[in-house]
């Protein structure tokens, strides 16, 4: 696209009061002016001197401007410069005729010194705006047909190579996938081995001084009120000295009296607490009974919930997690107890990191952070318990990868990426059941574990990973 370097702007009018007016104006804002009183002159000017832009008078002798804006833009080396039409005409089709012929835009006698400057400066600016980008799209086609021989040397590269590496990745995935299987297995079994002998020797080690405590806390409040009585009696029979009266004062007596056996009081909920939390443990771990074992799967639950129980307390950032229970009526369920309570652990503990990821973003939540689980028998041989929260839900892809050993969202340092590995291996290939999630984001995750009744009937049920439901369908 040609322009002219120049800071010219030709005036064409046949009226010399406008030609004065308009010179006047264009010298002050700092213009190089040019004029013609004609579209016949106008036309030859250009061919020797082209300027930036042109005011073209409508009404001329001889071609009219609309003729002379027309001759101009069927020429290749002026059809680029702007043409601004000056006209006292009203007439909506003579604006219409006149952008037809590409002018850019109408100035209306009497002229507006200011309007005039301002529309000649903006079409100014939109023609050096116009050039560079034309410049810039040169560049941009040069770039990119160099990228284009660049990438199509590149892509052949790339084809050689993945040709040479695909035996060798594949060799390496199943060594892969293999070491991973060992490794979860390992992981899962040493875990399960060191958490059960480590909660069982706390839960024991921590049982019997509270059962102690406990205890004693009954007669220690027997003893407190029958002192207290005594002191009440020794008020009432003996008039005490000026020594005694200064004693009860300093340590407030009656306050003493009344805070006292509501201390002792705290204190047995205290313990009580600690030695429901142990029973926890102990319910969680497993570790004093057979392995495998008809278990309540809802005890299991409720021992998970008592531990994980400071997590779901309101924290400074945020309000406590809301856990419903809507527990079916089901039977003694033949299982792992202890490794099934560690799915429930890994399960929980997802969804209140997922609350939490949520809380932290938006320090608020439109609703309240609610955890739901609930159970129900699945054709008489099978259960099923769901475990779903309100968070911001997981997208497909995570989906896909979610139960592949090592795979994490966390942070470095926050996540091993074997919590979901191990919980699926636990679910589906020690007890032939299903562990499955449902989600979408803004609109929370479910995850829904299914395990049969009757382990001792695991022969007869599918061993790929499938419940007999899921088989079926």
């Amino acid at each position: 696209m040609y322009i002219s370097n120049t800071n010219l702007i030709l005036i064409v009018d046949d009226t010399p009061t406008n030609l004065e007016v308009l010179s006047e104006a264009l010298t002050d804002a700092g213009f190089d002016i040019a004029v013609a009183t004609s579209g016949e002159s106008a036309l030859k000017q250009v061919e020797y001197e082209p300027p930036r832009l042109i005011l073209l008078d409508v009404m001329l002798p001889g071609i009219d401007g609309f003729a002379t804006c027309h001759q101009l833009k069927t020429n290749p080396l002026t059809k680029n410069i702007p043409v601004i039409f000056m006209t006292a005409l009203n007439d909506t089709l003579d604006k219409v005729q006149g952008l037809s012929l590409d002018a850019v835009d109408y100035i209306t006698k009497p002229f507006q010194k200011a309007e005039v400057l301002a529309r000649i400066h903006i079409h100014l600016k939109l023609q050096n705006i116009t050039v560079a980008m034309e410049e810039q799209n040169k560049l941009l086609k040069q770039e990119i047909q160099e990228r284009t021989v660049a990438q199509a040397a590149l892509q052949q590269l790339s084809q050689e190579l993945e040709q040479r590496v695909l035996q060798r990745t594949q060799k390496l995935s199943q060594a892969l996938h293999e070491l991973q299987q060992a490794q979860v297995s390992l992981v899962e079994a040493e875990k399960l081995a060191m958490l059960g002998h480590l909660v069982a020797g706390v839960a024991h080690e921590i049982n019997n001084p509270v059962n102690f405590i406990h205890g004693n806390l009954e007669h220690v409040n027997h003893y407190t009120q029958d002192l207290l009585e005594l002191i009440k009696l020794y008020q009432t029979e003996c008039s005490p000295t000026l020594k005694i009266a200064q004693k009860l004062q300093e340590i407030d007596l009656e306050f003493l009296s009344e805070d006292l056996p509501k201390t002792l009081s705290s204190m047995k909920i205290g313990t009580k607490r600690i030695q429901e939390i142990v029973r926890s443990l102990r319910n969680f771990s497993r570790c004093d009974e057979a392995e495998v074992k008809q278990v309540d799967i809802h005890e299991g639950l409720e021992s998970t919930l008592m531990i994980i129980d400071h997590r779901l307390k309101a924290k400074p950032n945020y309000p406590a997690i809301r856990v419903i229970k809507e527990y079916g009526d089901l039977p003694q369920v033949e299982c792992f107890a202890g490794k099934m309570n560690q799915v429930f652990m890994n399960v929980i503990n997802n969804a209140i990191d997922a609350l939490e990821e949520v809380m932290d973003k938006r320090n608020s939540l439109p609703i309240l952070p609610t955890i739901r689980i609930q159970t129900e028998v699945l054709d008489a041989e099978y259960i099923r318990i769901y475990i779903s929260d309100n968070g911001s839900g997981i997208t497909e892809e995570v989906q896909k990868r979610m139960f592949e050993p090592f795979f994490t969202t966390k942070p470095a340092g926050k996540g091993t990426g074997l919590g979901m590995s191990i919980s699926h291996q636990i679910v589906t290939q020690k007890h032939g059941g299903s562990l499955s999630c449902i989600s979408s984001l803004g609109k929370g995750t479910e995850f829904i574990i299914e395990i049969p009744i009757q382990r001792s009937k695991l022969h007869q049920l599918p061993m790929n990973g499938m419940t007999k439901s899921q088989a079926a369908s």
